[in-house]
């Protein structure tokens, strides 16, 4: 899966550097989960697209509250 090594330094910033920074994340899952979930979900492009899209709106001018990552577009053009 090449989307693995992007999770797992992710996984690493979780465990080994988010706990000793203050908690600054305005959302529901946080930006590093939500990254997590969307590579897992959609992919290297698409899913790096929307975490990094996440992570840039988590200012106090941006948004805040839940906010899951979008499932998949249903394609009935088959």
């Amino acid at each position: 899966m090449i989307t693995y090594p992007f999770v797992l330094l992710i996984r690493f910033y979780q465990l080994a550097i988010s706990p000793i920074l203050p908690s600054a994340c305005r959302y529901s899952p946080t930006c590093s989960q939500y990254t997590v979930e969307a590579l897992q979900k959609h992919g290297l492009i698409k899913g790096g697209w929307l975490g990094i899209k996440r992570i840039v709106s988590c200012n106090p001018w941006g948004g805040k509250g839940y906010d899951p990552v979008p499932d998949k577009a249903c394609n009935h053009n088959h």
